[in-house]
């Protein structure tokens, strides 16, 4: 099995709806947040009903976890209705509480639909790859392909983020929206020091995610080419809002995203 997917593939823990997500590694390393976000969300399908797919979901990161180390997420049933669901997931390493997060699912239901694009901006096979737009050191960057095409400077900065796994990947839809929900956290957050000329690369400030957040709209296929592409419209008392869209290689938007994070000067 493939690294990312092993990272996905949750153990059954010791109390009732209590699941242990494998450590992402090395050993002495920061976790990342994308890591935290897909195992929430896979602890929390698990709790549904099969016809039940995610519509939002809402992470709080209150310390930072150790690559090294397992995470054990709790899942509390909030709601349980006629067509919707609500989780709430505690994610934990050594009884510490790293993250917390809200969970929403609902049946498809019939309703007026819009959200896709005509056309998009580039190519992403005529791309070079890129990687992430910093170091992710526990991350299976080998199995992620990655291709950053920015645009513009300033209040016109852009990020168009493709990426694709070339890991083979089973032909499950939740597997594919678990490994959008990991892969589009990597450094969401930079656009919103790049508006300034910085960015998470250069380290000229501290950052980090403190609140993620993902509408899903429609699935998709982690294995073809998708666009994340986002901005910053806003910073202010030392943290900075990314919004973004996800688009999928036929133009159909698939999640909305919306993340803050810390973009503090150093002392």
């Amino acid at each position: 099995m493939s690294r990312l997917l092993a990272l996905l593939d949750l153990a059954t823990g010791d109390a009732e709806d209590t699941w242990i997500g494998a450590a992402s590694g090395p050993e002495g390393k920061r976790s990342y947040g994308g890591q935290f976000m897909a195992q929430s969300l896979a602890a929390a399908w698990r709790t549904v009903d099969s016809d039940r797919a995610p519509t939002n979901m809402h992470l709080q990161f209150l310390r930072g976890g150790e690559a090294g180390d397992p995470v054990e997420y709790t899942v509390s049933k909030v709601f349980d209705g006629r067509t919707a669901a609500g989780r709430r997931v505690d994610a934990r390493q050594g009884g510490r509480l790293l993250t917390t997060a809200t969970v929403s699912f609902a049946i498809d239901l019939p309703g007026p639909e819009h959200g896709s694009r005509t056309s998009l901006p580039q190519d992403p096979d005529a791309l070079e790859s890129t990687g992430p737009a910093g170091p992710a050191p526990s991350m299976p960057l080998d199995e992620i392909d990655i291709r950053i095409a920015d645009e513009g400077d300033g209040d016109e900065f852009v990020r168009r983020f493709w990426w694709r796994t070339t890991a083979a990947l089973p032909d499950d839809p939740r597997l594919h929206t678990l490994v959008a929900v990991y892969v589009t956290d990597v450094y969401m957050i930079d656009p919103a020091l790049r508006v300034h000329g910085h960015s998470m690369m250069a380290r000229t400030h501290r950052s980090g995610t403190t609140d993620s957040s993902i509408w899903f709209h429609r699935p998709v296929r982690a294995d073809e080419w998708n666009l994340l592409e986002t901005t910053s419209p806003a910073a202010a008392r030392g943290r900075g809002v990314v919004t973004g869209s996800l688009i999928r290689a036929d133009g159909v938007i698939a999640s909305t995203l919306v993340q803050e994070g810390l973009i503090a000067e150093r002392d």
